[in-house]
């Protein structure tokens, strides 16, 4: 019999796994959104049997899920404790990294007291109950984790930030701001952060030959950064971006949207936009999207 070949292997490999665990309260929450932030595919109250299907699936899936991270805690209750025998045979086959987010019992019968729920291992006893079971149960899990964060002394934000510090690439943008031209005459956008008003300028809809034409036509750029006060708009836009988004990066506000409006939306704040995006998408940590809300709407 001619040998058969063996079907190729798969070109496609988990650059990255992590493993998201630790003390109810202590941020394991927070930690998931900023991941999710980042890009990476997060699943929350995973069952530890789940892990091995989840992986495959990924292996699968080409760069859709490139990172994945899961979130194991006591809430799969007995599901839970197998956990700490599939970790070590998990790293045989990918790049595993396991968190494990702490904080002193002061601190964590605090914030449930603060949310007014209930530690998932109190029953009828109190949360500092619940607290000394759940550091029974993760004792080993914790010893086994690749690094411990001690979350008493952070807020949401600090954590975020470290998070963020940690496991961002190269590529990742601090924050993605998306500078878009309306018509006010559409009514305003109602997810915007910031809005300016470009109707100051001289409207080239009045100028026949330009009427036909859009901001993103050189005529039309040109002929609205001719007017005084456009260089001058442009400039000040500029340096208050600059330090807006600094401050959002800061403040882990991840996503904005700045709204630059005219009459119609075509003419003045189209380029204007253009301009503005051009300048801004130099920024460092600054990812810059375009949007022309209204154009074409006439």
């Amino acid at each position: 019999m001619t040998a058969q070949p063996a079907p190729p292997e798969s070109t496609v490999s988990i650059q990255e796994v992590l493993i998201v665990t630790g003390m109810s309260g202590a941020g394991r929450s927070t930690v998931a959104k900023a991941l999710e932030d980042l890009d990476w595919f997060v699943v929350d109250n995973l069952p530890p049997q789940m892990l091995r299907p989840l992986l495959d699936l990924a292996s699968h899936s080409g760069d859709e899920m490139p990172r994945i991270a899961a979130v194991l805690d006591v809430r799969g209750r007995d599901f839970f404790t197998e956990l700490q025998d599939l970790l070590p045979s998990l790293r045989d086959n990918v790049e595993l990294g396991v968190i494990f987010l702490d904080a002193a019992d002061a601190t964590l019968v605090r914030r449930f007291e603060s949310v007014r729920r209930p530690h998932p291992l109190q029953g009828n006893g109190t949360i500092l109950d619940g607290i000394m079971e759940e550091r029974t149960r993760v004792k080993q899990l914790r010893e086994f984790s690749d690094r411990v964060i001690d979350t008493s002394d952070l807020n949401p934000h600090q954590l975020t930030n470290l998070i963020h510090d940690t496991y961002k690439t190269d590529g990742t943008p601090g924050v993605q701001v998306t500078i878009e031209s309306f018509g006010f005459k559409y009514g305003l956008p109602t997810d915007a952060d910031m809005v300016g008003d470009a109707r100051f300028l001289p409207n080239p809809f009045w100028v026949p030959e330009l009427r036909p034409l859009t901001g993103q036509d050189a005529p039309v750029s040109e002929y609205v950064f001719a007017q005084d006060g456009a260089p001058e708009f442009v400039e000040l836009w500029q340096k208050l971006l600059g330090v807006a988004l600094d401050g959002y990066q800061r403040e882990n506000k991840r996503h904005a949207l700045v709204a630059i409006g005219c009459t119609g939306g075509k003419h003045r704040s189209v380029a204007i936009v253009e301009e503005l995006a051009r300048r801004v998408s130099s920024l460092p940590g600054v990812a810059v999207n375009v949007k022309h809300r209204d154009l074409g709407r006439e």
